[in-house]
């Protein structure tokens, strides 16, 4: 018997058929913050020391289906594989191209990528993340970059990878007067709400009500390098007539909250993600983008690991992980890209070849 995905709208309109596609493109921006080394904030890299690789090997495993930074492949301290395996394999299968983009990560990948040429974000507990001409540079390469992607893909899907994001949303939420607190997703079991909380209120105490008013400022701030790199390309995609898809959590939620303050229209975007986060009693994805905007619909898949043999991928399954690196959006392009019709047994079956060949025999 057939087992097809259900792809879930926060919508009842036409949604999926808005975003039907035959020519997408995934791109990847990969950044670093210093706010992802308070201990206890996040559970990508398997040691406080790996972190800062965390961004380029999962840029690494999306092309090769290895990584060349680090040995073994990115994962949390008790070896729960990054979501990098679930990107390569939707995007192995719907033979979708991908493109990696540098926003601030603190070590290079080794496979090509483009560069937006800003530092990595500072601890925002203690210091600006980035300096107001980098945030602008950011989002300004993003604008060209965007721009030129609409030229020959129909759907630019926008995934990231930034150990500790989800505390740096947090700031920018907050920082566009958005009641985040509690609702921010996390990549534990146990989501560290009340440390992510401590770190903004730390944040905030450096901010004057003047820099809350300027969107920039805000990011610069309170955010990372990644929110307005990917702002940036999504508003050139959009301006010049293609639609975009933000592939993530409740990360993507303070991109949209940049891009809505600046007036960028909102009619050819979409948010998608696994049904792991939308699901998630410990965050709420639907408020933040409704505090945004009630017009952009959330589109959510969920990827059947519950099926799965192997304990690495079962564990997703359980609230750990959840999203990453794209992972939900890129396995709802493979889904619009073939009409939905795309059985869950042959994802699964594609998934652990990739993670016996990627995960399980890798030599270290």
């Amino acid at each position: 018997m057939s087992r097809e995905f259900d792809i879930l709208s926060s919508q009842k309109s036409n949604v999926i058929e808005n975003f039907l596609t035959t020519n997408p493109i995934f791109v990847c921006t990969i950044s670093y913050t210093e706010t992802s080394q308070v201990p206890g904030i996040t559970f990508a890299g398997a040691n406080p020391d790996l972190i800062k690789y965390t961004s380029p090997a999962d840029a690494e495993f999306l092309f090769h289906g290895r990584c060349f930074s680090i040995t073994g492949v990115p994962a949390t301290p008790d070896g729960i594989p990054t979501p990098a395996l679930l990107t390569r394999t939707a995007l192995l299968l719907g033979k979708i191209p991908c493109l990696v983009v540098n926003s601030g990560s603190k070590i290079a990948p080794k496979v090509p990528y483009v560069s937006f040429g800003i530092n990595y974000g500072k601890n925002i507990q203690h210091e600006a993340a980035l300096q107001l001409f980098e945030i602008h540079q950011a989002y300004d390469y993003g604008k060209v970059l965007g721009k030129q992607l609409s030229k020959s893909n129909d759907l630019v899907v926008l995934g990231e990878s930034i150990p500790g994001g989800t505390t740096t949303a947090l700031g920018v939420l907050t920082g566009f007067g958005i009641d985040a607190n509690y609702k921010i997703s996390s990549s534990m079991p146990t989501n560290p709400h009340d440390l992510k909380i401590r770190v903004v209120k730390e944040a905030l105490k450096k901010c004057n009500m003047s820099d809350l008013k300027d969107p920039f400022k805000i990011v610069s701030l309170l955010g990372d390098p990644m929110i307005p790199a990917v702002a940036g390309i999504g508003t050139g995609v959009i301006q010049s007539g293609s639609r975009v898809m933000l592939a993530g959590g409740t990360q993507m939620a303070a991109v949209l909250a940049l891009m809505t303050s600046l007036k960028v229209p909102l009619d050819k975007i979409c948010v998608g993600t696994t049904s792991y986060v939308t699901n998630d009693e410990n965050s709420d994805l639907d408020f933040l983008v409704r505090s945004i905007s009630s017009d952009v619909p959330i589109l959510s898949v969920n990827p059947g690991l519950d099926k799965s043999t192997k304990n690495g991928l079962l564990m997703y399954n359980k609230g750990v992980v959840k999203e990453g690196v794209g992972s939900g959006g890129a396995l709802l392009t493979l889904l619009l890209k073939l009409n939905g019709s795309l059985d869950k047994d042959i994802f699964l079956g594609k998934l652990e070849d990739e993670y016996e060949k990627n995960i399980e025999n890798i030599v270290v």
